[in-house]
């Protein structure tokens, strides 16, 4: 684990991808695939109690994933139901305040009530698990000028004002699993300093040893922040 006293990642963000090729790799149903990341997110976050990690934020369902199969949408929106159903009350008894980054209540409006439900229920936690749902980071930015500029002040703070994450400290980490090495529209101004760790493990083998080793990784880097 890395030392704490060395530089220490609050706001750790993550692109958790490979869970159709996984379920390819094994002759599975891509529902499989998706089923085990699930439970992957779960061993992640009943780990963070063990870690430094203030925030930890996942990408769960972008925006442009609605372009997927109708059948497979609708498989990613069953295991969100049953996540909350199962999980929510695990969240509260360690503490952790439920975040939703997105266009979320554009979603079926029984998952509304039951994220509304989840987000009272949490609030109190004193570590944060930020799933962003139905989300795009181009979106969310011109969403924050329009707003920015009806207060006639544009600025990047006044544009952070307005952000999912205003509430959340920078990212300053950002992991992407299953080898892929872009970011595909997610946090773009929040990772204006972020240092990239970019890992060939599929999402579904990804373990909270995996974490572990990339914030040794973090902890080894040297920030400048355009400096010098």
């Amino acid at each position: 684990m890395a030392d704490n006293s060395q530089n220490q990642a609050r706001h750790v963000a993550i692109i958790m991808d490979g869970n159709g090729r996984w379920a390819k790799r094994r002759a599975l149903p891509r529902a499989m695939g998706h089923k085990r990341g699930v439970e992957a997110v779960r061993t992640l976050v009943r780990s963070l109690k063990d870690m430094p990690i203030e925030c930890l934020t996942l990408y769960a369902f972008s925006s442009e994933n609605w372009k997927r199969p109708q059948d497979e949408v609708s498989d990613l929106m069953n295991l969100m139901r049953s996540f909350i159903r199962s999980d929510l009350d695990e969240f509260v008894a360690n503490g952790v305040r439920l975040k939703i980054v997105g266009d979320w209540r554009a979603l079926d409006s029984d998952i509304v009530d039951m994220l509304e439900d989840a987000l009272e229920r949490t609030r109190n936690g004193t570590r944060t698990v930020a799933v962003a749902l139905n989300y795009g980071a181009q979106q969310e930015i011109a969403m924050a000028a329009r707003a920015a500029a009806s207060e006639d002040e544009i600025t990047p703070e006044s544009i952070e004002r307005h952000l999912f994450t205003a509430d959340l400290p920078p990212v300053d980490l950002l992991i992407r699993t299953s080898g892929e090495v872009r970011l595909s529209n997610f946090l773009l101004w929040q990772m204006a300093y972020a240092e990239m760790i970019f890992v060939e493990t599929l999402w579904p083998d990804f373990t909270p040893r995996h974490l572990h080793e990339a914030l040794d990784t973090f902890a080894m880097r040297e920030r400048r922040y355009g400096g010098r």
